[in-house]
């Protein structure tokens, strides 16, 4: 009993002046005990308890992730439910699939376990970032070939993981030490390649946000410039998280990152609620102007540059295509007889630029909608306008109000 209290006074001096207050008493006793008792097995290294319990906090974390983003959704039109949150079932998926690291959470001690629980966060964090930025901001930017991409990057982490998981659930295992140390390699070699892989779909993030910053939407919603700029450093902060404990070989170090990434998940929760933000997506600034061929002013004419204007505003007015919600620029240039350069150039001269133009007709439509419906709410009036929301409305208006 004095040992214990000797400990505590020394290592923790709010205890001393509590025991001195108190030393009469039973109860300061039992305190300095227990909190002695406390202490010490957290210290010792072959006390797996703590490290069950991090594990575990870590597992849950994922598994409320998973539960609060299959059942939290926005009311918004159930026909973009797809456009809007692209990557919900994704994730879940994502972070259910941490469940294989139960074995750990039971026995710390099992050397099988642990080889799977310290292997599974290299192995897997930067496949599962890199596909959830191909399938959101693919799928916003209606990009394809992003399947293929995922699908092979999947095959080759399921292929490394796969018997780390079987031989840490089948009863006394399936590799024998030799082969552990073998996979445990692999392992390393796929984390790594896996990091040139969200390296990439970082990459093309980046791509689609200068897309947007050379105006080639004409919604502020149409991509999610805001979001991406939030979730884009997420790899970054996942490499000082996932890669120690594998290094180190080390229980107690790895016990400290998975609290450190049942944090993180929480506050990536906090983000993908909702996955839309409804900020501003459009830079407050003028948009960046197009790259221009040298000879593009000699050969744009006055009489060509009027056959473009009609056919701009066949397709964008006459046709209404401005009501699409996400009409882009290269939608316009597919309809006209001309390149890029020069129906471009005669947004910018003619029509005070894509967005400007696009957007102004939008808001002439709300205001006659309004007129000719005045019993339909805001919001309606607003998708009813080629607008996503009534928010991208009243965004558009104030930035083409201060023009």
């Amino acid at each position: 009993m004095k040992k214990g209290i000797s400990f505590c006074t020394k290592t923790f001096p709010f205890v001393q002046r509590y025991v001195i207050k108190y030393k009469n008493s039973v109860v300061s006793f039992a305190i300095c005990r227990y909190f002695r008792k406390f202490v010490v097995e957290m210290y010792y290294p072959d006390n797996y308890y703590w490290y069950g319990v991090a594990a575990a906090a870590y597992l849950v974390s994922c598994w409320m992730f998973a539960a609060v983003r299959w059942y939290h959704t926005c009311r918004e039109p159930k026909h973009w439910h797809d456009y809007m949150w692209p990557d919900r079932k994704l994730l879940v998926i994502i972070y259910l699939m941490a469940t294989v690291l139960v074995p750990y959470v039971l026995d710390p001690s099992n050397p099988k376990a642990w080889q799977l629980w310290k292997s599974y966060f290299p192995g897997t964090y930067y496949f599962y970032g890199g596909a959830l930025f191909f399938v959101f901001f693919g799928t916003v930017k209606q990009w394809n070939r992003w399947r293929t991409v995922i699908w092979t990057a999947a095959g080759i982490t399921i292929v490394a993981m796969a018997p780390l998981v079987f031989d840490a659930w089948i009863p006394g295992g399936l590799l024998s030490e030799q082969g552990a140390r073998l996979w445990r390699l692999s392992v390393a070699v796929v984390g790594i390649a896996m990091m040139g892989y969200c390296g990439m779909a970082v990459w093309r993030v980046l791509l689609w946000m200068q897309e947007t910053r050379d105006e080639n939407y004409s919604n502020p919603d149409d991509f999610p410039t805001d979001f991406a700029r939030r979730v884009l450093l997420m790899p970054v902060v996942m490499t000082a998280m996932v890669w120690p404990g594998f290094i180190l070989d080390s229980p107690r170090v790895m016990a400290v990152m998975a609290i450190l990434l049942a944090i993180f998940n929480v506050v990536l929760l906090l983000n993908v609620l909702p996955a839309w933000r409804k900020k501003s997506i459009v830079a407050e600034e003028e948009p960046a102007d197009l790259e221009e061929d040298d000879e593009a002013p000699d050969l744009l004419a006055e009489e060509r540059t009027q056959k473009i204007a009609e056919e701009i505003e066949k397709f964008v007015k006459t046709e209404k295509a401005y009501l699409d919600a996400h009409l882009k620029l290269e939608h316009v240039v597919a309809r006209c007889s001309y390149s890029r350069t020069y129906v471009s150039q005669v947004f910018r001269n003619t029509f005070g630029g894509f967005s400007h133009y696009v957007n102004s007709l939008r808001l002439e439509h709300y205001d006659r909608y309004m007129e000719q419906h005045p019993t339909a709410t805001k919001d309606t009036a607003a998708q009813e306008s080629g607008f996503t929301s009534y928010t991208a409305y009243y965004k558009v208006r104030e930035r083409l109000e201060k023009k």
